[in-house]
């Protein structure tokens, strides 16, 4: 998506270790016409794939996919990383690393909001080595629902995630796909 790649051009910036900032726009700073233009793209990409609801891990998931859930009219349900005194029992749970932040969290969705009958879309903000994504496949494969799609917004294709996901047969679409970083500058893939 050509506009996410200029946009990552012009404001992301590359760190050591293989992590890309891009908190300006996306992860902290976020721009809801940006926002706007990803949620169209996804229900584009997505539109024949029968979505019921979509599901994200808190926090920075959250914007692309309720813009995703607006274009796709769907509901959408983000997995919580801290317990809280309102969603204590009859939880879905699966424990997550989180590489940039170096901690594994335990994530949650309350029963109620999943049916056997949901068709679901993850949506994350990034796709790297895919510890948020294997996470609600876990919680997907448990509630026994069908994850019809993932949708991210920027993969790195050189790490592990997107070949687990390809690897498990689910349609895969990154709006923006990094083959790789060099000399501080990004690098993306040519489909």
């Amino acid at each position: 998506m050509k506009i996410l790649e200029d946009r990552i051009r012009q404001d992301g910036t590359v760190l050591t270790g293989n992590v890309l900032k891009v908190d300006n726009f996306l992860n902290h700073q976020v721009d809801p016409q940006l926002m706007n233009e990803l949620g169209q793209e996804f229900a584009r990409r997505f539109q024949d794939a029968h979505i019921t609801k979509i599901l994200t891990v808190e926090s920075s998931g959250i914007a692309p996919a309720v813009m995703a859930g607006l274009h796709l009219n769907v509901p959408v349900i983000f997995a919580r990383k801290h317990k809280s005194l309102t969603l204590t029992d009859n939880l879905y749970t699966a424990k997550v690393y989180s590489y940039t932040k170096q901690v594994t969290n335990e994530i949650s969705i309350d029963r109620r909001f999943l049916a056997a009958d949901d068709r679901v879309l993850i949506i994350d903000d990034f796709l790297a080595n895919g510890q948020a994504v294997q996470g609600l496949l876990d919680i997907a494969k448990t509630a026994q629902i069908t994850v019809a799609g993932v949708g991210v917004v920027i993969e790195k294709r050189f790490q592990k995630g997107h070949q687990m996901v390809t690897d498990a047969g689910i349609q895969l679409e990154a709006l923006a796909s990094i083959a790789s970083f060099e000399a501080g500058q990004v690098i993306f893939a040519q489909d």
